[in-house]
Protein backbone atom coordinates (compact mmCIF):
# COMPACT_ATOMS: atom_id res chain seq x y z
CA UNK A 1 0.00 0.00 0.00
CA UNK A 2 1.18 3.92 -0.29
CA UNK A 3 1.98 6.00 2.24
CA UNK A 4 -0.33 8.71 2.44
CA UNK A 5 0.64 12.35 3.25
CA UNK A 6 -1.67 14.61 5.23
CA UNK A 7 -1.10 18.15 4.79
CA UNK A 8 -3.02 19.02 7.59
CA UNK A 9 -4.56 22.48 8.17
CA UNK A 10 -7.26 22.67 10.61
CA UNK A 11 -6.89 20.37 13.71
CA UNK A 12 -10.71 18.89 13.60
CA UNK A 13 -11.21 18.31 9.44
CA UNK A 14 -7.74 16.59 9.54
CA UNK A 15 -8.38 14.63 12.62
CA UNK A 16 -11.58 13.12 11.01
CA UNK A 17 -9.74 12.54 7.62
CA UNK A 18 -7.05 10.78 9.65
CA UNK A 19 -9.90 8.59 11.26
CA UNK A 20 -11.91 7.67 8.55
CA UNK A 21 -8.90 6.03 6.51
CA UNK A 22 -7.79 4.29 9.70
CA UNK A 23 -11.49 3.20 10.68
CA UNK A 24 -12.66 2.04 6.71
CA UNK A 25 -9.36 0.97 6.04
CA UNK A 26 -9.75 -1.93 8.52
CA UNK A 27 -12.83 -2.71 7.26
CA UNK A 28 -11.28 -3.16 4.06
CA UNK A 29 -8.01 -4.42 4.69
CA UNK A 30 -8.61 -6.64 7.49
CA UNK A 31 -8.71 -6.13 11.37
CA UNK A 32 -6.57 -2.81 12.49
CA UNK A 33 -5.44 -2.92 8.96
CA UNK A 34 -4.62 0.79 7.44
CA UNK A 35 -1.83 2.55 4.80
CA UNK A 36 1.10 3.93 6.27
CA UNK A 37 -0.01 7.79 7.10
CA UNK A 38 2.14 10.93 7.98
CA UNK A 39 0.94 14.40 8.86
CA UNK A 40 2.40 17.64 9.14
CA UNK A 41 0.53 20.95 10.28
CA UNK A 42 1.20 23.81 10.26
CA UNK A 43 -0.90 26.13 12.71
CA UNK A 44 -3.90 27.40 11.56
CA UNK A 45 -3.85 30.45 12.40
CA UNK A 46 -0.55 30.93 10.27
CA UNK A 47 -2.86 30.23 7.47
CA UNK A 48 -5.35 32.07 8.59
CA UNK A 49 -3.08 35.57 8.46
CA UNK A 50 -2.58 35.05 4.86
CA UNK A 51 -6.03 34.15 3.86
CA UNK A 52 -7.47 37.14 5.70
CA UNK A 53 -5.39 39.91 3.85
CA UNK A 54 -5.86 37.51 0.38
CA UNK A 55 -1.85 35.88 -0.04
CA UNK A 56 -3.13 32.61 -1.58
CA UNK A 57 0.61 32.41 -3.28
CA UNK A 58 2.03 32.45 -0.05
CA UNK A 59 -0.52 30.05 1.60
CA UNK A 60 0.87 27.65 -1.68
CA UNK A 61 4.07 28.10 -0.42
CA UNK A 62 3.20 26.96 3.02
CA UNK A 63 1.49 23.80 1.70
CA UNK A 64 4.61 23.10 -0.37
CA UNK A 65 6.75 23.21 2.30
CA UNK A 66 4.74 21.20 4.04
CA UNK A 67 4.22 18.59 1.48
CA UNK A 68 7.62 18.63 1.19
CA UNK A 69 8.38 17.43 4.77
CA UNK A 70 5.64 14.78 4.36
CA UNK A 71 7.44 13.42 1.30
CA UNK A 72 10.60 13.26 2.94
CA UNK A 73 8.93 11.00 5.48
CA UNK A 74 8.16 8.91 3.02
CA UNK A 75 4.42 9.91 1.64
CA UNK A 76 3.76 8.59 -1.73
CA UNK A 77 0.40 10.18 -2.26
CA UNK A 78 -0.86 13.31 -1.00
CA UNK A 79 -4.05 15.02 0.26
CA UNK A 80 -5.37 18.05 2.24
CA UNK A 81 -8.18 18.00 3.89
CA UNK A 82 -9.32 21.75 3.81
CA UNK A 83 -11.47 23.04 1.33
CA UNK A 84 -10.75 26.65 1.34
CA UNK A 85 -7.07 26.18 1.61
CA UNK A 86 -7.40 24.26 -2.30
CA UNK A 87 -7.63 27.77 -3.55
CA UNK A 88 -3.26 28.58 -2.63
CA UNK A 89 -2.76 24.85 -3.18
CA UNK A 90 -4.23 24.98 -6.95
CA UNK A 91 -1.59 27.44 -7.39
CA UNK A 92 1.62 25.41 -6.58
CA UNK A 93 0.16 21.58 -7.69
CA UNK A 94 1.98 21.50 -10.46
CA UNK A 95 5.22 21.45 -8.27
CA UNK A 96 4.31 19.39 -5.39
CA UNK A 97 6.77 16.46 -4.61
CA UNK A 98 4.03 13.57 -5.01
CA UNK A 99 0.66 13.05 -6.77
CA UNK A 100 -2.06 15.32 -5.00
CA UNK A 101 -5.95 13.62 -4.47
CA UNK A 102 -8.01 16.95 -4.97
CA UNK A 103 -10.52 17.71 -2.34
CA UNK A 104 -13.17 19.53 -5.04
CA UNK A 105 -12.38 16.97 -7.61
CA UNK A 106 -13.49 14.23 -5.57
CA UNK A 107 -16.74 15.65 -4.33
CA UNK A 108 -17.52 16.83 -7.76
CA UNK A 109 -16.83 13.18 -9.01
CA UNK A 110 -19.39 12.39 -6.40
CA UNK A 111 -21.63 14.38 -7.47
CA UNK A 112 -21.85 13.08 -10.66
CA UNK A 113 -21.58 9.56 -10.27
CA UNK A 114 -25.10 10.21 -8.07
CA UNK A 115 -26.38 12.42 -10.81
CA UNK A 116 -26.85 15.38 -8.73
CA UNK A 117 -27.47 18.68 -11.13
CA UNK A 118 -27.66 21.64 -8.94
CA UNK A 119 -25.42 21.16 -5.81
CA UNK A 120 -25.23 23.96 -2.74
CA UNK A 121 -22.05 24.68 -1.39
CA UNK A 122 -21.21 24.96 2.31
CA UNK A 123 -17.89 25.93 3.45
CA UNK A 124 -16.16 28.89 4.78
CA UNK A 125 -16.94 32.84 3.33
CA UNK A 126 -14.09 32.42 1.52
CA UNK A 127 -14.65 28.81 0.28
CA UNK A 128 -18.44 29.90 -0.98
CA UNK A 129 -17.02 32.94 -2.43
CA UNK A 130 -14.30 31.52 -3.99
CA UNK A 131 -13.11 29.20 -6.97
CA UNK A 132 -12.17 26.29 -5.86
CA UNK A 133 -15.93 24.43 -6.62
CA UNK A 134 -17.30 26.46 -8.94
CA UNK A 135 -15.23 25.41 -12.28
CA UNK A 136 -15.04 22.18 -11.14
CA UNK A 137 -18.45 21.87 -10.62
CA UNK A 138 -19.20 23.56 -14.09
CA UNK A 139 -17.28 20.98 -16.40
CA UNK A 140 -18.97 17.89 -14.40
CA UNK A 141 -22.09 20.18 -15.85
CA UNK A 142 -23.13 20.83 -12.07
CA UNK A 143 -25.19 24.04 -11.11
CA UNK A 144 -23.95 25.61 -7.67
CA UNK A 145 -25.48 27.88 -5.33
CA UNK A 146 -24.32 29.44 -2.03
CA UNK A 147 -26.19 30.88 0.48
CA UNK A 148 -27.38 34.58 0.81
CA UNK A 149 -24.18 37.10 1.96
CA UNK A 150 -25.68 36.98 5.64
CA UNK A 151 -26.05 33.46 5.76
CA UNK A 152 -22.30 32.94 4.60
CA UNK A 153 -20.95 35.45 7.25
CA UNK A 154 -23.02 33.39 10.00
CA UNK A 155 -21.71 30.13 8.62
CA UNK A 156 -18.43 31.35 8.74
CA UNK A 157 -18.40 32.45 12.40
CA UNK A 158 -19.75 29.22 13.42
CA UNK A 159 -16.80 28.02 11.47
CA UNK A 160 -13.78 29.59 12.80
CA UNK A 161 -15.58 30.63 16.34
CA UNK A 162 -17.00 26.88 17.14
CA UNK A 163 -16.59 24.26 15.16
CA UNK A 164 -12.69 24.37 14.22
CA UNK A 165 -12.36 24.47 18.46
CA UNK A 166 -13.97 21.54 18.81
CA UNK A 167 -17.99 22.92 19.75
CA UNK A 168 -20.86 21.51 18.11
CA UNK A 169 -23.94 23.32 19.47
CA UNK A 170 -27.52 22.97 18.70
CA UNK A 171 -28.46 26.42 17.47
CA UNK A 172 -25.62 26.13 15.01
CA UNK A 173 -27.22 22.76 13.58
CA UNK A 174 -30.38 24.17 13.35
CA UNK A 175 -29.05 27.40 11.55
CA UNK A 176 -27.80 24.74 8.98
CA UNK A 177 -30.75 23.19 8.71
CA UNK A 178 -32.63 26.07 7.92
CA UNK A 179 -29.73 27.21 5.56
CA UNK A 180 -30.14 23.79 3.81
CA UNK A 181 -33.61 24.02 3.68
CA UNK A 182 -33.51 27.71 1.74
CA UNK A 183 -30.68 26.05 -0.76
CA UNK A 184 -33.53 22.88 -1.06
CA UNK A 185 -36.19 25.63 -2.07
CA UNK A 186 -33.77 27.16 -4.80
CA UNK A 187 -34.00 23.94 -6.38
CA UNK A 188 -30.39 22.35 -4.97
CA UNK A 189 -30.84 18.59 -5.01
CA UNK A 190 -27.72 17.70 -3.03
CA UNK A 191 -25.63 19.78 -1.09
CA UNK A 192 -21.60 19.93 -0.42
CA UNK A 193 -19.99 20.24 2.98
CA UNK A 194 -17.51 21.98 1.94
CA UNK A 195 -15.44 22.45 5.07
CA UNK A 196 -14.25 19.90 6.66
CA UNK A 197 -15.38 20.71 10.27
CA UNK A 198 -18.96 20.86 9.12
CA UNK A 199 -19.70 16.86 9.04
CA UNK A 200 -18.83 16.97 12.95
CA UNK A 201 -22.04 18.83 12.89
CA UNK A 202 -24.55 18.04 10.21
CA UNK A 203 -25.27 14.37 9.40
CA UNK A 204 -26.94 12.62 6.95
CA UNK A 205 -30.35 12.59 9.06
CA UNK A 206 -29.55 16.10 9.94
CA UNK A 207 -30.59 17.48 6.34
CA UNK A 208 -33.16 17.57 3.97
CA UNK A 209 -30.96 17.39 1.16
CA UNK A 210 -28.22 14.40 0.48
CA UNK A 211 -25.11 15.49 1.57
CA UNK A 212 -21.55 15.52 0.07
CA UNK A 213 -19.28 14.88 2.70
CA UNK A 214 -15.95 16.39 1.59
CA UNK A 215 -14.09 14.92 4.37
CA UNK A 216 -14.95 11.22 4.15
CA UNK A 217 -14.78 11.28 0.17
CA UNK A 218 -11.41 12.52 0.28
CA UNK A 219 -10.63 9.96 3.28
CA UNK A 220 -12.40 7.28 1.17
CA UNK A 221 -10.33 8.19 -2.20
CA UNK A 222 -6.87 8.57 -0.48
CA UNK A 223 -7.81 5.20 0.91
CA UNK A 224 -8.80 3.34 -2.56
CA UNK A 225 -4.90 5.06 -4.40
CA UNK A 226 -3.12 4.07 -1.10
CA UNK A 227 -4.53 0.14 -1.75
CA UNK A 228 -4.52 0.45 -5.55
Amino acid sequence: MKHIGVVAVSTEGASLCYRTICLEGAALLGPHTHPEISLHNFPLGAYQRLIDRDQWAAIGEMLLESAHKLVRAGAELLICPDNTIHQGLDLVRESLPAPLIHIAEEVTREARDRGFKRVGILGTRFLMEGPVYPSRLAAAGIEHRVPNPGQRERINRIIYDELVRARFLPGSLAYFQNVIRDLASDGCDAVALACTEIPLLVGETDSQLPILDSTRILARAALRAAAS
